[in-house]
């Protein structure tokens, strides 16, 4: 098949770099325009001295320019830009014909309301949330192959939803009981000026953060709801750890009266059968970041304690890759019929 031209809006920051990483080696993909105010006129490359030599690392960044990327016949943009920033330029591309991947969290929330309560400002593109779909592929294939308009979900949410999903649909955990502690690496937070991510603030450092109500808390909230079938409240503790990429999560949660530990082991099996960067660590398992770093693989394993009838989970994932960049891949490859596993099988 013919490649597909694609942009990247935002493409200098740390998820922005590696969807250039994964994209200029993607076998289906022509980069044909990138966007990043600081480094306009510059070329990949230059900005990018990894990049020297790949196909496409020539290409020049333009400003963030809606009639730009659409002038370079970009048939599908990764927007790679701060909520509240992403909502405008996923407008103006979408008027324009160009399908849309969103990194941001302009479009996960379904209630306007609640993006506003979790955002503190209103909506900037209400009129789209009816139609954006959340873009976790492992749950959403279908719904991501026929849509305009993908919402990529957050770092957090990834390492907390996927292993907790199938076991809520089955009815075999407490709803009311969830407690989740993630440790993220510090490009989660970006790739800005701020004192309190500076080498000498975080290195050996741990601190929670974001507390007691964590943004990514109403798309996880969101999305738990709609697997359960009634509203899961859960606790959410962030913390931030002297690592460059990598979430590490642990989530407790208590079993139904009935629920085995050969139930829990039989959904995420059934569940997860076919998903190619889901690997279950089964019972006993433990989840570990050094094992997931600079892939698009999510690792999740199990225990349960039977002193206090508790679920015991552990995940693991790069928060720039299957968090991020890698994830949105996944979700761009399902938009254009290609195996979802395209460009993604070597990191």
């Amino acid at each position: 098949m013919q490649d597909i031209p694609t942009a990247i809006v935002g493409a200098s920051g740390y998820t922005g770099s590696e969807l250039l990483r994964l994209l200029l080696q993607h076998p289906h993909v022509t980069l044909v325009a990138v966007t990043s105010r600081q480094e306009a006129g510059r070329s990949i490359e230059s900005v990018f001295p990894r990049f020297r030599h790949m196909r496409g690392a020539e290409l020049t960044f333009i400003q963030p320019d809606p009639e730009a990327i659409a002038r370079s016949g970009a048939q599908v943009a990764f927007l790679a830009l701060p909520h509240g920033v992403a909502a405008e330029v996923a407008c103006a591309l979408l008027e324009k014909g160009i399908k849309v991947i969103d990194l941001s969290a302009d479009f996960r929330i379904h209630d306007p309301v609640v993006y506003e309560e979790f955002y503190l400002h209103p909506h900037p593109a209400a009129e789209l949330l009816k139609s954006s779909i959340y873009g976790l592929p492992e749950v959403h294939a279908e719904a991501i192959r026929s849509a305009e308009l993908v919402a990529s979900p957050g770092c957090y949410p990834t390492s907390i939803l996927l292993p907790l999903i199938p076991l809520l649909r089955a009815k075999l955990l407490d709803p009311s009981s969830i407690v989740a502690h993630s440790l993220s690496g510090v490009s989660g937070a970006g790739k800005k000026p701020d004192p309190a991510l500076m080498f000498c603030e975080c290195n050996e450092s741990l601190r929670a953060y974001g507390l007691p109500k964590h943004r990514h808390l109403a798309e996880i909230e969101q999305e738990l709801a709609l697997a359960a079938g009634q509203p899961v409240p859960i606790t959410f503790i962030p913390h931030l750890v002297p690592v460059n990429s990598g979430i590490h999560s642990t989530i407790t949660a208590s079993l139904l009266p009935d629920t085995s530990a050969d139930d829990i082991a039989r959904e995420l099996e059934n569940a997860y059968a076919d998903a190619p960067f889901v690997r279950l660590l089964g019972l006993g398992g433990h989840a570990d970041t050094k094992n997931v770093t600079r892939t698009n693989y999510i690792d999740i394993g199990w225990h349960i304690d039977p002193r206090c009838r508790r679920l015991i989970i552990t995940s693991a994932e790069d928060n720039v890759i299957k968090g991020a960049g890698g994830q949105a891949i996944q979700s761009f490859n399902l938009l254009f019929g290609l195996d979802e596993k395209a460009g993604l099988q070597s990191v």
